[in-house]
């Protein structure tokens, strides 16, 4: 059984998925967006230099909602490993996604003058590189079926986002870690496609890249009546 806070039931492989494996018993608990409003958590994914932070910050403001930045959830350790070029494991990643997830659930709450909003929602940047990574943030779905979780997958080859991190000056995050990041990247199959996973090529321009998410969100949207 799944918890809120319970590191012990955290999904070890794709066990959260699989108990609504289904598009029916996804409804039920994402929420079925033709049946309700619904407040939505957009989760821009992807590994480093795909453009995570910019593409979450233009779309939180086009659709005038709070924007949760995942790096500032990452411990000072975590921050350091990757900063000495070391990866993460799964145990450096539990707590900062669980942090990340109730922090974006916190910003969710409905206040009274926030009820008849036509875009409750909120922004947040994550690469969620595997699935189970993505089964954590889904946790939120789970134990409230007014929440709808979207992932928005910017995919690009490695080429294209080791030129990017390599023109960054100042991050924590170094080109080596492009190719970690890559080597354990789980991209999400048909199946996540077909539930809550919605990709968009992040190889072009970034304006071009922010135009292609916006259009993609307000489609989905358009579903919530």
């Amino acid at each position: 059984m799944l918890t809120v806070d319970g590191r012990s039931h955290l999904p070890k492989s794709h066990s959260a998925a699989d108990q609504y494996a289904t598009m029916d018993s996804y409804k039920q608990i994402n929420g079925a967006l033709q049946q309700q409003h619904h407040r939505h958590m957009w989760i821009i994914t992807g590994p480093a230099g795909c453009g995570k932070s910019s593409v979450a910050e233009y779309l939180a403001k086009e659709l005038s909602i709070p924007y949760v930045e995942g790096d500032d959830y990452h411990s000072a350790s975590n921050k350091e490993k990757m900063a000495h070029n070391i990866p993460l494991t799964d145990n450096d990643r539990w707590d900062w996604l669980i942090a990340l997830r109730e922090a974006a659930v916190s910003r969710l709450s409905r206040s009274a003058s926030s009820a008849t909003k036509a875009h409750d929602g909120v922004v947040v940047t994550c690469s969620a590189l595997k699935r189970k990574y993505r089964d954590v943030i889904r946790i939120a779905a789970y134990n409230d079926h007014g929440v709808a979780v979207h992932f928005i997958y910017l995919r690009a080859d490695e080429e294209v986002l080791l030129k990017r991190v390599q023109a960054r000056k100042g991050h924590y995050m170094k080109n080596t870690m492009v190719h970690s990041q890559m080597e354990i990247l789980e991209e999400p199959d048909e199946e996540e496609q077909g539930r809550d996973v919605l990709e968009v090529d992040c190889a072009p321009a970034l304006t071009q890249v922010q135009m292609m998410v916006v259009a993609t969100v307000r489609e989905a949207l358009a579903d919530d009546v």
